[in-house]
């Protein structure tokens, strides 16, 4: 998930470090609530921090102690998430320790579901892999674990020594979750023929999300045909990105999900600065400009999607 390190370019642990408290003011609140399907509380937390609190003079939310240091971080982005109408987050694990504690945060934060998962670029660097994916089946299987996933391929970050590594992993994520009965979350960057090819191979489970949807409208289509649902970032948001506003446009807004993958992607205007569930309005609102669905309308069909893919919280 990290930028490979040059001397001429700054890892995503340098720009986090050198932006953390930058994080935007809140947006305008949504008119019903939806959920962020895809956010990363620890990477958040680790690499920017929290949120800012509420404005001088509105209760002291109970993430913050009287000193105005925070007591609670993950509450503390769960409550800044609830004040502008995003009131579920779905967080996401990428390798056996960020699945170990995103289980436990859904286990004691009632407006907190997780996935567990080894990242695609996270498999080829492994030992043991089959070792690692014990650990995920056996998370799976928890109540407060809803999904299997990020997992999928990722031709960006991975070269060509890696790939059946990352292949070998995404079938057995898909495998656990047709199993347990949980929701895949897929991880698809340059690679959309052989996520479709594998997934068409294995069987996909009843319920897949397309994680972070990056393709165009043609590649909507043969995601939508196969009842996928597609989730869709902050990158909706940029000007450069016409032919991902025009898929949104041709999904249906039942196969409609929306995503923070905090903390990156932050949405215009404040792209380059921490992202956090809190934003998601800004993205809610651009879909609804693009695929022309009433904005309240569009928040219940992406509340009931959601209920449906990680639900009931």
């Amino acid at each position: 998930m990290l930028a490979p390190m040059t001397e001429q370019t700054e890892s995503r642990r340098q720009r986090a470090a050198r932006r953390a408290g930058e994080f935007p003011p809140a947006p305008e609140p949504l008119p019903r609530p939806v959920l962020d399907s895809h956010t990363h509380l620890d990477i958040t937390i680790s690499e920017a921090g929290v949120p800012p609190r509420r404005t001088a003079g509105s209760p002291t939310p109970q993430s913050w102690a009287a000193d105005g240091t925070v007591a609670d971080p993950v509450r503390a982005v769960v409550e800044a998430a609830a004040d502008v109408g995003v009131d579920r987050l779905v967080q996401v694990g990428v390798d056996v320790d960020s699945s170990r504690w995103g289980a436990e945060v859904a286990r004691r934060c009632p407006a907190v579901v997780a996935t567990v998962a080894l990242h695609p670029n996270e498999a080829p660097r492994l030992t043991d892999l089959d070792e690692a994916l014990r650990v995920v089946e056996t998370l799976a299987g928890q109540d407060r674990v809803r999904g299997v996933g990020e997992t999928g391929m990722d031709f960006y970050r991975t070269g060509d020594e890696g790939r059946a590594a990352q292949e070998a992993s995404f079938r057995a994520h898909i495998d656990i979750a047709k199993r347990y009965g949980r929701t895949l979350v897929v991880h698809d960057r340059e690679a959309h023929d052989d996520v479709l090819r594998i997934l068409d191979d294995e069987g996909a489970p009843e319920t897949v999300v397309m994680h972070c949807f990056s393709g165009d409208a043609e590649f909507a289509r043969a995601c939508v045909r196969r009842g996928y649902l597609l989730s869709f970032a902050g990158t909706v948001t940029f000007s450069s990105a016409v032919a991902l506003r025009e898929a949104a446009a041709v999904t249906p807004p039942g196969q409609l999900l929306v995503e923070t993958d905090a903390p990156y992607l932050t949405p215009v205007p404040y792209r380059g600065r921490p992202n956090a569930s809190y934003l998601i309005p800004l993205t809610v609102r651009a879909l609804a400009a693009s695929t022309g669905i009433d904005l309240d309308e569009l928040c219940e069909a992406i509340s009931r999607t959601g209920e449906r893919a990680f639900g009931p919280w």
